[in-house]
Parts: structure tokens; C-alpha cells; sequence
């Protein structure tokens, strides 16, 4: 598989990403389809999201943390990066595909070097304070598109488009 630079996000009706610093429903089918898609690869994510998961490194993948604080130390599967352009040079050096996973400031920043992006888009109209930001997909086309409908663990029906460039 050739690596790439991928944005994956779930989104509801109107856009919206997170509230308080978290996904604002839960549905563990969305859950595991993320899982699936991450292993052994790598997520970038800014602090704000990493503090909205507890600070918690998911197992299995690489974890990069674009920050400007340095409160967040380097470990085992935790890099910390200052700058995309950190981030891209980065990846230049391995062979895992990149997962950004967020904040809003996070994808925009990212634009200009996405190969693909995964959007879960969710049944309903939630509350909170994070939207994906506007992007120009001029140059992407959907691949794919996969419906699931809500049963007794997920509450909402939810799809999941891919969109390659």
C-alpha cells in the first residue's frame, strides 16, 4: 500500500465535528470502522482533541500530537510536533499512511496535502462547538459510500463516503 496523508472525521447534518473537546454522539459501529482503518498507521491530531481523549494513546498506531505547548513529552508510539511542516517531514521518513483526526484548525492546516478523505456523515443535528472547516474538494471524487443504519448500540443511521484525489 502506498502511504498517504488521509483526513477522517464523522460530522453531523450541519458540519458538526465536536463538543467540549469530544464527538458529541456514540456509535461503536463508527467506532470499530476507525479502528479498522487506523491500524498500524499513524494519527495527527492536535492537543485539543488529544485532551478530549483523555490524553490517551490509542494502541496500535503512532500517535502525533501537533502542539505549540510543551507540556507533552515524546514516548513510546507519542510524537510531538511543533509545525505541519514537523509533521510532513515526519512522514517523509516512514512508511505508514497519515490519519489526521482533527481539531478544525488541524484539517485546514492539513488542505493542501490530503490524498483521500473518510467522512462519517451522522443522521441527526447535535450540539456543540467544533465544525469541520470549508475545504475545496474540486479535486477529489467519491470512491465509496457505505450506509448503516442504528440499531440497539448505535442510536443514529450513519454513512461513511471515501473521496480520493
Amino acid at each position: 500500500m502506498t502511504k498517504r496523508i488521509i483526513a477522517i472525521w464523522a460530522e453531523d447534518k450541519a458540519g458538526l465535528i465536536g463538543a467540549d473537546g469530544s464527538l458529541p454522539w456514540h456509535l461503536p459501529k463508527e467506532l470499530q470502522h476507525f479502528k479498522k482503518t487506523t491500524m498500524g498507521q499513524a494519527l495527527l491530531m492536535g492537543r485539543v482533541t488529544f485532551d478530549g481523549m483523555n490524553r490517551r494513546v490509542l494502541p496500535g498506531r503512532d500517535t502525533l500530537i501537533l502542539t505549540q505547548k510543551t507540556d507533552i513529552k515524546s514516548q513510546e508510539n507519542l510524537i510531538v510536533v511543533h509545525s505541519v511542516a514537523e509533521a510532513l517531514e515526519w512522514f517523509a521518513k516512514q512508511n505508514k499512511s497519515l490519519f489526521i483526526v482533527g481539531g478544525a484548525s488541524v484539517y485546514k492546516a492539513f488542505s493542501e496535502h490530503y490524498d483521500a478523505l473518510i467522512k462519517t456523515t451522522v443522521d441527526g443535528r447535535f450540539t456543540g462547538d467544533t465544525y469541520f472547516p470549508e475545504l475545496d474538494l474540486s479535486d477529489f471524487h467519491q470512491t465509496s459510500q457505505i450506509f448503516y443504519t442504528k440499531d440497539d448500540k448505535n442510536a443514529y443511521n450513519f454513512s461513511v463516503t471515501v473521496l480520493e484525489k
